[in-house]
């Protein structure tokens, strides 16, 4: 066979071979189902065809919707704030806004805003097509939060449109821009944006801003001043430098540098220039009329949470789109809190710290800060703030404020943690009122990998003592263990169930001493909860919100079943024993108008005095006060954390002093009739009473009326053989030499707010 031939053998031999493939593969390509009509070009062209489709529609948007009348101040409305019998509280209506001409305005502040918000402004053609669709992409998955507008748009959703987050205000917002933008110069936008834009403290513009937060006009404004305002319109709530946590404080000042080093970038600010400037630490806010006393403080609780709740259902994006809503009137807000119960409380404060208080003898008297808040355990509502001295004088509430530590009310978290949990001591012992515990002051914390040991007030040992001594004694050894015992995870999970924002809140034995913040509005309702046998209550200042537009919804302060019914019982019965024998007896237990009501309370003390506590509560009436130490205004501690040791002529201010006072004289007085707590537990003072501590009289060989300098002793209770709680026959205590014949302990005496009963908790925080 010739090699011609030996090729079309081979060549034959591979047809055969590869028909059956092609065969096969004609067989098997074929598609079936939705694959027949799925490929490329499919795709493609139904890509195209809906971008297409996008498009036409947006035409047509652009042909049918024009550039609408303005809602600016000439539309603003009222808002009506009513008492919970329906009368009125106040009303607004006013608002602060005062327009200026574009060209009073210093050029580099103009500057700052289009630095900080739009820094292609001058160049584009009115609207952000990459932050507009992602405002879109946000809003239709319902995360609300928009980004990347520019000053176009942002002036068009404030002059022309609403805050509502919806799709079709969005792509309407889209057309307006772009034909406002050929309709209009750049400085007339601008001279927009900047007066109608929200800048927090209820100003509307740059000319009520300026005054507001400088004390100036807008012509006046320095580029530092300008940069703030202009960064501060991304989070007013936030920002405002007199009421920013730390976080928000540094947010704005890395805010306000990326505005001005942008300005750097543009050439419209010289480097050296930039330099050498400081950032413009605002002044404090002053008043709105017609808000003076304790209105202003109910009026800015019912804002704050009428917005919160409009940013909960989805109304608004954030929070400070929800308050240019509620701030551009129309409302009709209901607050929960009851006319009589508020002017009791006030009252109360008055007559047992204000009156007592003249910072012109005492300088430290003009640095105490009160704060109060009451709350029914059955229905959540808030019945009475008290935010402080006067809206005008002081701008924070001190009844909502979260910046000062709770010190020992927190002990009954820790407690109401073991209970819940169920947990058990180092020696595997169930925690129950009567489990015993070394209270010995300094004393090492043990199955801790971080180290703790925690002093008692004044360095005090008492020894072996029941769980429910060491919570009438507040004992900070004692309870640091217990937090140990339970674990530090555990118990800021419960005190999270109960009400507590433990965001950020590191579980370390230090916090066993309530080191974290809190505010009376939270212990309140963390001790309605416990009042509520367990069921999550959430305290509620506003009862309804009703628009021409929209009726608000508001969820249910009483929630689900957080701790069980027994633990937050056993809780309440260990608390009647810090009133009945323990550091409020003084204050609440020996009250003249007590009249038998039963009360659970516990006080608390900060480290350094900062501040001084009582949470305290009936069947159906709970109050946290809160006194606290700020440095006055015009002095160098200004707005600082400072001691109230001395106030009012006196030393320590304790919590079973002044808050107790409080706390006792608004309680006894609006209360109604007596009452008694319904408890499921067998533990506690209010189930079993504590026998009265006895002293034990020093031998002596010559009986003497004068004091012997005998060591203190001190007497151990029996120790628990097995789980069962054990009633000890008698409290272990300290015991004293006699002055003159064995006696019953002497029940301490005060007039004034200092008692010494209440241990000052020291920081330990590692």
């Amino acid at each position: 066979m010739g090699r011609a031939d030996e090729r079309r053998a081979r060549q034959a031999q591979g047809h055969r071979r590869a028909a059956p493939k092609r065969s096969a593969r004609g067989k098997a390509g074929r598609r079936s189902g939705i694959r027949r009509f799925l490929n490329w070009k499919t795709i493609l062209g139904t890509f195209f065809g809906f971008c297409l489709l996008g498009m036409g529609a947006f035409i047509v948007l652009y042909m049918v919707v024009d550039v609408p009348k303005g809602n600016a101040a000439a539309q603003q409305q009222s808002n009506i704030y009513q008492y919970s019998d329906g009368s009125t509280l106040t009303r607004t209506g006013k608002v602060n806004r005062e327009v200026v001409d574009l060209a009073k305005v210093p050029k580099d502040v103009q500057e700052t805003f289009v630095a900080a918000e739009n820094k292609s402004f001058y160049t584009d053609s009115g609207i952000d097509l990459k932050g507009t669709a992602r405002g879109l992409i946000n809003t239709l998955s319902g995360k609300g939060l928009q980004g990347g507008s520019t000053i176009t748009q942002q002036y068009v959703k404030n002059y022309y449109l609403t805050q509502d987050q919806t799709v079709t205000r969005k792509l309407k917002e889209m057309v307006i821009s772009l034909k406002v933008d050929q309709q209009q110069s750049k400085d007339d936008i601008l001279a927009g944006y900047i007066n109608t834009s929200y800048y927090g403290r209820n100003s509307y513009g740059i000319q009520a801003a300026a005054q507001a937060y400088y004390r100036v006009d807008a012509s006046d404004l320095t580029v530092a001043q300008g940069a703030y305002l202009a960064s501060l319109l991304q989070a007013p709530s936030q920002y405002d430098w007199a009421v920013a946590t730390d976080t928000g404080k540094e947010l704005v000042t890395e805010r306000w540098n990326y505005t001005l080093n942008n300005m750097v970038e543009q050439g419209w600010l010289d480097s050296a220039e930039r330099k050498a400037l400081k950032f413009p630490v605002p002044k404090d806010p002053q008043g709105t009329p017609g808000m003076e006393g304790q209105i202003g403080y109910l009026w800015d609780a019912a804002n704050n949470a009428l917005a919160q709740q409009l940013v909960a259902d989805g109304t608004a994006a954030d929070l400070d789109d929800a308050k240019a809503l509620v701030d551009a009137g129309g409302w009709t807000i209901k607050l929960n809190i009851d006319k009589k119960k508020q002017a009791q409380l006030e009252d109360a404060v008055k007559a047992k710290l204000t009156s007592n208080l003249d910072p012109k003898k005492r300088d430290v008297d003009a640095d105490v800060q009160a704060g109060a808040v009451s709350v029914d355990p059955k229905t959540g509502k808030v019945l009475a703030m008290y935010g402080g001295t006067d809206y005008f004088k002081h701008y924070i509430n001190n009844a909502t404020r979260a910046d000062y530590q709770p010190a020992s009310t927190f002990k009954p978290v820790i407690l109401a943690a073991a209970l819940e949990q169920n947990a058990k001591t180092q020696d595997d012992k169930p925690i129950t009122a009567n489990t015993i515990y070394d209270g010995t002051s300094g004393r090492p914390v043990k199955g801790s990998d971080i180290p703790f040991s925690p002093p008692n007030e004044d360095d005090q040992d008492y020894g072996d003592v029941t769980v429910q001594t060491a919570m009438n004694k507040s004992i900070n050894s004692v309870f640091a263990q217990m937090g140990v015992d339970v674990g530090m995870d555990n118990v800021l999970k419960v005190a999270a169930d109960l009400g507590m924002d433990t965001k950020g809140v590191q579980a370390v034995p230090a916090q066993t001493l309530g080191t974290m913040g809190a505010s009376p509005l939270e212990m309140a309702g963390i001790y309605a909860t416990l009042d509520n046998h367990g069921k999550k209550v959430t305290p509620a200042i506003v009862a309804s919100a009703e628009h021409k537009d929209r009726t608000v919804k508001f969820a249910d302060p009483i929630g689900e079943q957080v701790i069980s019914v027994e633990a937050a019982d056993t809780v309440t019965s260990v608390l009647t024993g810090v009133v009945d024998d323990g550091t409020a007896r003084v204050s609440v237990a020996q009250a003249d108008d007590r009249k038998g009501q039963q009360v659970a309370g516990k006080t608390g003390t900060s480290d350094d005095n900062k501040s001084a506590w009582f949470t305290g509560y009936t069947p159906n009436l709970v109050t946290s006060v809160g006194l606290f130490g700020e440095g006055a205004p015009g002095t160098d501690k200004e707005g600082a954390q400072v001691s109230l040791t001395g106030a009012a002529g006196g030393g320590r201010v304790n919590g079973g002093g002044f808050p107790a006072e409080i706390w006792a004289d608004y309680t006894f007085g609006a209360m109604g009739k007596v009452s008694k707590f319904d408890l499921n537990t067998t533990q506690g003072a209010a189930v079993k009473p504590t026998p009265t501590p006895t002293i034990t009289p020093t031998p002596s060989s010559t009986p003497s009326t004068e004091p012997t300098t005998a060591e203190p002793t001190t007497t151990k209770p029996p120790t628990p053989t097995s789980s069962a709680p054990v009633t000890p026959s008698e409290e272990p205590t300290t015991t004293k030499p006699p002055t003159t014949a064995p006696a019953t302990t002497p029940t301490p005496t005060s007039t004034d707010g200092w008692i010494p009963a209440d241990p000052v908790q020291p920081n330990s925080q590692p």
